[in-house]
């Protein structure tokens, strides 16, 4: 049975329906990954003996999983070097809720080490490449999870969100990208990036199986105290309606005026119209205070970062040097030198500056207080709309190699998503169709629209999407050349 191009309500039906097995369903997989990872780089390790795990046995629904997530007795890396023997002795939460509800783990998927990066280039493992041009980046730093789904090797993928990471791989390869509000799902057993910003969420075929897996993932977690204590339950009744009639959609013009390519731009035009045909009202709206969020979140996520990365020093956990050291800070510099990449160091170094005596007023503290604005300018537009509709990304995914000697110009293309992430609101990025790429080749290239929802309102975010979803179908074109 060909399971690639369904969704996961789909095949959890069948399997429930007896029509299928779950060892066949996890079998199938597995297959895929094997006949055609080795072109597509997605997985760090390949759980081949998943379905021998008590645990993990049940309906056995793999899912590739972000290579941060900590999975007991498996191989965690986050893509590092640093980390490249480190095995978890426990589960995440999102991880024993998932396995409490018949989810398999697939396999650890690639990332951006650390969860830095845009374009997955930054990973010291193996570096995904996108399905729709393997000569072009996946987006980041969720590249594994995105590729898995996209090109049919899992139908749904974990990954982690701290700026752009779900929304901008999920716009270049075509799928379903979706992020809850900050503290909807828990954070324990993720390895942190910026605690402040780290958001669990999902990679998937539809909108609809991403509310799926969000009614298992959500809810409080004693373990970790930015966790909601409340548990928020999806009607899954909203589907069955495509009809936008009293919604209204605001269209933010700052994201439309820098950065963003003729093409995309003139796909997310069509978007628009197309909400106004389902019965959305359109309504233009500003958010001022976006020109310095990039500014902001590079001030703040740096000094989160290295306070993170602080504890890999190769003495408690971590890369271990074997060169010769005549002092403690010897020992640490050498195994910092050599366990982390140079993303890693580059953000540890801001980190160093900008929360340094006489700096840290000059700049932590302001990028805080643009935080707390960037929060007032949502509130104030979800008092006129229910939803904004915005790019996902500037362009369409470049090619490898593009932007990595440059990091502001590749920091520049994750304008689109960092406000949202800086506030803490529900977001969603779903295929919109395809534009032409703006390099010599003119590759025609996945799109994605980002809807954004106010904060704890993901009833809304998935009623709005879902709406778009099913009139256009555009998530169902797939990437030539992965056919079973």
């Amino acid at each position: 049975m060909n399971f690639k191009d369904l969704s996961l309500e789909q095949i959890i039906e069948k399997i429930e329906a007896g029509e299928t097995t779950k060892e066949a369903v996890f079998q199938y997989f597995l297959g895929r990954v094997e006949t055609y990872d080795s072109k597509l780089q997605a997985f760090n390790y390949v759980n081949e003996n998943g379905l021998n795990q008590e645990e993990w046995l049940l309906k056995g629904i793999p899912l590739a999983v972000k290579d941060i997530f900590c999975e007991k007795g498996v191989k965690t890396t986050a893509s590092s070097k640093m980390l490249a023997d480190f095995v978890p002795p426990y589960n995440a939460t999102v991880i024993e809720k998932l396995q409490k509800e018949g989810m398999s783990s697939l396999g650890k998927v690639s990332m951006d080490e650390f969860a830095m990066g845009s374009t997955g280039e930054t990973s010291q493992t193996v570096q995904s490449v996108n399905p729709w041009g393997t000569n072009r980046i996946p987006g980041g730093s969720s590249s594994g999870s995105a590729v898995s789904v996209a090109a049919g090797l899992a139908p749904a993928a974990l990954w982690t969100d701290t700026g752009w990471s779900i929304r901008q791989p999920a716009s270049l390869c075509n799928v379903v990208g979706f992020k809850p509000s900050y503290g909807r799902n828990s954070r324990f057993g993720v390895m942190p990036m910026a605690s402040s910003l780290d958001c669990p969420g999902t990679f998937t075929k539809t909108v609809k199986d991403a509310a799926l897996l969000y009614n298992i993932m959500n809810g409080e977690d004693k373990l970790e105290n930015t966790s909601l204590k409340t548990k928020d339950i999806i009607d899954m009744s909203i589907f069955e309606n495509a009809d936008l009639s009293g919604k209204k959609i605001g269209i933010p013009k700052e994201y439309f005026e820098e950065w963003l390519d003729k093409g995309v731009k003139e796909t997310i035009e069509k978007s628009i119209e197309k909400m106004k045909e389902l019965g959305a009202e359109i309504k233009e709206v500003s958010l001022p205070m976006t020109k310095y969020a990039i500014a902001a979140y590079y001030i703040i996520c740096p000094a989160e970062v290295s306070t993170n990365l602080g504890r890999l020093d190769g003495i408690r956990y971590g890369h271990n040097s074997s060169d010769p050291y005549a002092s403690m800070d010897e020992l640490y510099l050498n195994n910092r030198t050599e366990g982390l990449g140079v993303e890693a160091k580059r953000r540890s170094i801001v980190w160093s500056y900008v929360l340094s005596a006489g700096f840290y007023d000059a700049y932590y503290k302001k990028a805080t207080q643009i935080r707390t604005l960037i929060i007032e300018d949502f509130k104030k537009v979800f008092e006129e709309v229910d939803i904004l509709l915005t790019p996902a990304s500037p362009s369409v995914a470049w090619k490898k190699g593009e932007k990595s000697e440059d990091p502001v110009k590749m920091y520049l293309a994750d304008a689109y998503t960092i406000p949202a992430s800086l506030a803490g609101l529900p977001g969603i990025s779903v295929p919109a169709w395809f534009a032409h790429s703006e390099d010599e080749e003119k590759e025609l290239l996945p799109v994605g629209i980002q809807l954004l929802a106010p904060r704890l309102d993901e009833t809304t975010l998935f009623e709005v999407s879902h709406a778009y979803e099913v009139s256009t179908q555009f998530g169902k074109q797939n990437p030539i050349g992965f056919e079973d």
